[in-house]
């Protein structure tokens, strides 16, 4: 996906608040260049070497619970694209049309194999497809759902300039997310009100500081912190 213009931006997007990072971000064209190709060539290698393994969790999926092996739900991209991204199903099936978008820690919804899968990140595999398709990249802001996006504040919008990531920092301080929403009475406000403003420091922070260095050191970052490693 490439960088636009200021003008072919979606008008939403063109405001004061988010005038101020694409003026960062439009002189890193070059940077920002390398970071596509080095998605593209990253995801493509890593997709030869775990297409077997992939073939196994899909198995263990379908013998675990009924539906499809992965999950589909539609979210948001750069400039408010919408897409269906790829995650191993860990949850019973149609499971965001009974409960909140997000997960809670102990969610019933989520399967025994999806348990499992989710403790090390496995569930995210998949997304090396939208990685190649374009629609997301190793780093960046987490897609978030529809409706999220539609509550963004003007400034929040900065972070459809790129697109979406598989990790980022926001993901590795708040890996755990789901303990944090645990208590919540309304899961899906507390997200909207409390963990979502937080989260979106951090995400205009490293759009702020980008740099291809910066994001392979959020790629080993995010692993150290998946083999636990703790990060304040």
């Amino acid at each position: 996906m490439r960088f636009r213009k200021w003008d072919n931006l979606p008008e939403f997007m063109k405001c004061d608040e988010v005038r101020m990072y694409y003026d960062i971000l439009v002189k890193k064209k070059l940077s920002i260049t390398l970071k596509r190709i080095f998605d593209v060539v990253m995801a493509v290698v890593l997709l030869v070497i775990l297409v077997i393994p992939m073939l196994v969790i899909a198995i263990m999926i379908k013998l675990d619970s009924s539906g499809p092996v992965f999950y589909r739900q539609e979210r948001v991209t750069a400039y408010g694209k919408k897409f269906k991204i790829h995650k191993f199903r860990t949850m019973v099936n149609n499971a965001d049309k009974i409960g909140a978008s997000v997960t809670v820690n102990g969610d019933v919804r989520i399967t025994k194999m999806g348990r499992k899968i989710r403790n090390l990140r496995i569930d995210e595999i998949p997304q090396l497809i939208d990685v190649i398709s374009g629609d997301m990249s190793f780093v960046g802001t987490r897609p978030e759902a529809v409706k999220y996006v539609e509550k963004y504040k003007p400034e929040y919008n900065a972070t459809l300039l790129m697109p979406a990531g598989i990790t980022s920092e926001a993901s590795i301080r708040y890996k755990d997310e789901d303990k944090l929403l645990n208590t919540a009475y309304d899961a899906d406000r507390v997200y909207v009100e409390q963990v979502l403003p937080e989260k979106m420091k951090w995400n205009l922070n490293s759009i702020e500081r980008f740099s291809i260095f910066r994001e392979i050191l959020t790629i080993f970052r995010t692993v150290s912190a998946i083999l636990g490693k703790e990060y304040d």
